[in-house]
């Protein structure tokens, strides 16, 4: 379980992140819903040991994880909302690369663990490709692909449909869904109400830093008026308080 306490964040004095508590189950879902800039990417980036945090605690199965064993130890992947590949390598060795450098891996170790992944992700023919010769959609996969590859225990999407035509939207929910049946807790941030639709999931709604409300998509789907401000954000209108 990933367990969330008093999370908070500042750049240059400035509160980003303000007391997230957060907890998720492996198996799970979570979906971190809301407008840009309420902090969702920057959850996703403290998480990923892409930034420190400025206070609160991050605990995985028990134990305390800080920043810096965030980012060496790749308990928690990200997949980019741009994907961030590198294009002047194959598909192919877009994931053999941090097998080899990071797992230490041999070259054959690393190319037998890519070609399983591409030919799950339906990319093995196109292992020699650079990724400019890839669709959005390929990239996406590719990007899941490297990420599954370091067998981190969280797996974080940052706005998986933005970047994609809207057809698509069913298909990256498949690809979530599956992770988290194998045992991944599976973080995601997004705006796309669209999404939630299609992935059993747990929606925590983000405003000014802060989760505010949250609640299983089951319930939520079953009886919007019980949570009155996902549904204003869901139908596009600002949820005014009593």
């Amino acid at each position: 379980m990933l367990i969330i306490k008093n999370l908070y964040k500042c750049i240059q004095q400035a509160p980003i992140l303000r007391e997230i508590n957060l907890e998720v189950q492996r198996g799970e879902v979570a979906v971190l819903l809301g407008a840009s800039g309420v902090g969702k990417t920057t959850l996703l980036r403290v998480l990923s040991g892409i930034m420190p945090a400025s206070g609160g605690t991050i605990e995985l199965d028990g134990e305390q994880i800080d920043t810096e064993q965030l980012r060496t130890q790749h308990t928690v992947g990200m997949v980019f909302q741009q994907f961030n590949l590198f294009a002047h390598l194959t598909v192919e060795q877009n994931i053999t690369i941090a097998l080899e450098h990071v797992l230490h891996k041999s070259k054959e170790e690393a190319r037998a663990i890519a070609h399983e992944l591409l030919e799950r992700y339906g990319l093995l023919d196109k292992a020699d490709y650079t990724v400019g010769q890839l669709s959005g959609g390929q990239k996406q996969r590719l990007a899941i692909a490297r990420t599954v590859a370091l067998k981190p225990a969280v797996v974080c999407f940052d706005e998986p449909t933005s970047a994609l035509d809207p057809l698509l939207t069913s298909y990256v929910a498949s690809n979530i869904e599956e992770l988290a049946a194998e045992g991944y807790m599976v973080i995601v941030s997004t705006h796309s109400p669209q999404l939630l639709e299609k992935i059993p999931c747990t929606i925590h709604l983000m405003r000014n830093g802060t989760i505010v409300e949250s609640a299983r998509s089951i319930n939520f789907f079953a009886d919007k008026q019980d949570y009155l401000q996902i549904a204003a954000f869901m139908a596009g209108v600002e949820h005014k308080r009593k």
